[in-house]
């Protein structure tokens, strides 16, 4: 069984900043491409950021200078620093992990709960 514990969510006014973590715990060999990803009410779930294990980035276009993704392999953890919140950052923020249980098996993805984040103008 794999977990992944979102935190970090809350109200903001705009302009302001939020740092997510999501912690993976459980059956774990390995945990390769980590990202977050958002669903706002009536719209399709976005990838906002992934981190690849050697660190390399990608992020939404409209986040780009904003938001910034990080992980610590150690801890099987990944966090993503928003800053200079707008309006439309507003949804339900959910972490993503691709994680291999063991040697033998093939990678899987699981998600996290989500968190809400709520940016008032």
């Amino acid at each position: 069984q794999v977990h992944l514990v979102e935190s970090g969510g809350g109200l903001v006014q705009a302009g302001g900043s939020l740092r997510l973590s999501c912690a993976v715990s459980g059956s774990i060999f390995s945990v390769n491409n980590m990202g977050w990803y958002r669903q706002a009410p009536g719209k399709q779930r976005e990838l906002v950021a992934a981190i690849t294990s050697g660190g390399s980035t990608n992020y939404l276009d409209s986040v780009k200078g904003r938001f910034t993704i990080s992980r610590d392999n150690a801890k099987n953890a990944v966090y993503l620093q928003m800053n200079s919140l707008k309006p439309e950052d507003t949804a339900v923020y959910f972490c993503n992990a691709e994680v291999k249980a063991t040697i033998f098996k093939r990678g899987q993805d699981y998600w996290g709960q989500g968190t809400q984040v709520t940016v008032s103008s």
